[in-house]
This record gives structure tokens, C-alpha cells and sequence, in this order.
């Protein structure tokens, strides 16, 4: 079990761009979510996890992530909840820390969302390359759970 520890921030502008070391293509979504408990599907690359969650701590929660056929991943899409997300994540480094930032399409095309997953000792490293700057906690708006089950009003209120 992992722990994962996170902190999101809104991305405005495209000056980080430069520092893209790595791009992926990623469609996730969810089979069942709760406020203290997620279970997603995740497609990157060609390979498929399942990934299950809990905690309702705002930046730290229990992580289990599995791989599973990709065959099997594209059928349990029938059973999606809300909106299949789609999106690119770009590894950014800045500094001796490397950021993810995502890049949605799809209904939340436009929108860009900056995660940085820490060990539970390390300090937030700033990142003035385009930073919009620190959501509180995980607000409801910013989580991909919320993002993927959420109506598309939440949209507008991401766009960079």
C-alpha cells in the first residue's frame, strides 16, 4: 500500500512547456466513488490499472493500484460513472522536483491542472513557471472524481 500524499494547483499560461521531460496520453474513470473511497480504471500508454482510494483526509489517503488487461480495463468503461476523463500529463521539472501537469480534452478541454506528489516530510516547492496558484485541500471542483461525476458546469470554472 501506498500513500499518497498530494497538492493541486491551477496552471495558467504555457511557459512551463519548456520543461516538459515526458508526455502521456491518459483516459480514467470511475466504477464507484464516495467521499472516502474511489475506485477508477486508468489507460496510459497502452497499459491499464485499477486504482482504489481511501481516506476523506484532504491531501493524504491509503493508495492500492493494480494492473489489469487492457481488454478487460476498455470493457469496464461500459460501467463508468459520469465522464470518461481524458487528458495528456506532462512531467515538468522545475528545480530538483519533477511536477505533473495535466492537460485535459475532451469536455474539459482548455483546462490545466498542476499535481505534485510528495513525500509526507517534503515542503511544497514553489513553481512560479505559469502558476495560478494553491487550491485549498482538494476542493471539490479539482479532484478527478469530482471533475469525471461532477456536471459540466465545473468546466468554466477551471478554464486557464
Amino acid at each position: 500500500m501506498a500513500k499518497e500524499i498530494e497538492r493541486k494547483f491551477l496552471v495558467a499560461g504555457d511557459g512551463w512547456r519548456v520543461a516538459i521531460e515526458k508526455s502521456s496520453s491518459i483516459r480514467q474513470f470511475y466504477l464507484a466513488a464516495a467521499p472516502d473511497r474511489t475506485v477508477r480504471v486508468r489507460i496510459r500508454d497502452g497499459a491499464a490499472w485499477l486504482t482504489l482510494k481511501f481516506g476523506g483526509q484532504a491531501r493524504v489517503r491509503d493508495e492500492f493500484e493494480y494492473p489489469i488487461p487492457l481488454t478487460e480495463a476498455e470493457e469496464m468503461r461500459a460501467f463508468a460513472i459520469g465522464t470518461v476523463i481524458e487528458k495528456t500529463r506532462h512531467n515538468v521539472r522545475f528545480g530538483a522536483h519533477v511536477y505533473e501537469v495535466d492537460v485535459f480534452a475532451g469536455v474539459l478541454s482548455g483546462s490545466y491542472l498542476r499535481n505534485w506528489k510528495r513525500p509526507r516530510t517534503s515542503p511544497t516547492p514553489s513553481f512560479p513557471i505559469g502558476s495560478a496558484g494553491k487550491l485549498p485541500g482538494k476542493a471539490p471542483t479539482t479532484t478527478h472524481r469530482s471533475l469525471s461525476t461532477a456536471s459540466r458546469r465545473i468546466c468554466g470554472e477551471l478554464s486557464h
